[in-house]
């Protein structure tokens, strides 16, 4: 199951960074595009559809790999054991806060799906296409969470630590800026 979960997070995050490059490609091809004449108007659309896609497919990938903003003041000054309690109490939080995210993420997604909703720019496609990375970026999110409290209820260091120490060991120190 390790294996299966991390190569779900890893391909995720890749497929982020394909939305990433599609993004970037997009809208240089518009640039491009305006200096001979060529009215680009959807592309606006599909750009920003495209941002929700990059953004909620690397979450999870990002979660794991402590690329995500934590607050460790506390944490860092409190013995390992009270240090563990605290970091099961906030992956329990993040895992009920998440999980509420992606309740409501695929039924709002549903309900678009379900009322034929279509979006209302240039570009009139059903608008639950772009609503679906959302709906599957937030429960792989949760996924991601409930992954890491378990690991830590095993009594083992979260991930998201575990990659910033070896960052650390490498001397790599740019994600604490």
């Amino acid at each position: 199951m390790r294996r299966f979960l991390d190569r779900l997070y890893y391909a995720c995050g890749a497929v982020g960074a394909v939305f990433v490059g599609l993004i970037g490609v997009l809208m240089i091809g518009q640039s491009v595009l305006r200096e001979f004449g060529v009215r680009t108007g959807a592309v606006n659309d599909v750009v920003a559809w495209f941002c929700a896609a990059a953004s909620f497919f690397a979450m999870a990938h990002a979660f794991k790999h402590g690329d995500f903003v934590r607050v460790t003041l506390l944490l860092d000054s409190v013995p390992a054991r009270a240090r563990r309690a605290l970091e099961i109490a906030c992956l329990a939080v993040g895992s009920v806060a998440v999980g509420y995210l992606a309740w409501w993420a695929n039924r709002f997604t549903y309900d678009s799906w379900q009322f034929h909703e279509v979006a209302q720019g240039l570009l009139p496609i059903p608008i639950w296409i772009p609503q679906a990375s959302f709906a599957f970026g937030s429960v792989l999110l949760f996924i991601a969470v409930v992954d890491e409290l378990v690991i830590v209820l095993r009594g083992g260091k979260p991930t998201f630590v575990v990659a910033v120490e070896q960052r650390h060991a490498q001397g790599d120190f740019s994600s604490d800026v």
